[in-house]
């Protein structure tokens, strides 16, 4: 990989625990701007997703249309897509709505009235299933936890940068 290093962070379905996790890096986010640019992130509010991106951290389920759109583009603009977490990785708390019918889910929250997320619209379509990524696109790499805590997330992103292989091992790859 070249020696500075464009990043790409994006969330989907979920808590942003994992976008909270990566701030948890704390200094070393000096050290991290040495490494990378960072060239899309909701902590960097750009609007299009720009070309060019080596690494593309994706924290969260597959939920709406829109997300799904989002994740189809930065897949194709990103060298290596990386399941950010558990929700990315498994599905974990935003899939616990898959086994219920979505129509009767918000009818029970919004009532009888205009459902939104049924069909496209100024809300996005809810998909029947909040899924992971893999459903979708290629994942390329994984970093496991709920979130996963900033060393792990630090150790990832530096081996990936300096080496062009990530490595995880024992209890670095532990869920949980």
């Amino acid at each position: 990989m070249s020696s500075k290093v464009r990043v790409a962070t994006m969330w989907f379905s979920g808590c942003s625990g994992c976008h909270m996790a990566f701030l948890d890096l704390d200094e070393r986010l000096i050290e991290l701007r040495e490494l990378a640019e960072i060239v899309y992130s909701p902590i960097v509010d750009l609007k299009e997703i720009p070309n060019g991106i080596d690494v593309a951290l994706i924290e969260g389920t597959v939920n709406t249309t829109e997300q799904l759109e989002h994740l189809r583009e930065i897949r194709r603009k990103a060298k290596f897509v990386v399941a950010f977490g558990d929700c990315a990785i498994t599905g974990n708390v935003p899939s616990i709505r898959n086994p219920g019918p979505r129509d009767e889910m918000l009818q029970a929250v919004y009532g009888d009235g205009h459902l939104p997320g049924l069909k496209e619209g100024v809300v996005p379509a809810i998909l029947p299933d909040a899924l992971p990524l893999q459903a979708y696109v290629r994942v390329d790499y994984y970093i496991p936890g709920c979130p996963p805590d900033a060393d792990r997330i630090w150790k990832f992103i530096v081996t990936l940068i300096k080496e062009g292989e990530p490595r995880l091992e024992g209890e670095e790859i532990r869920f949980g």
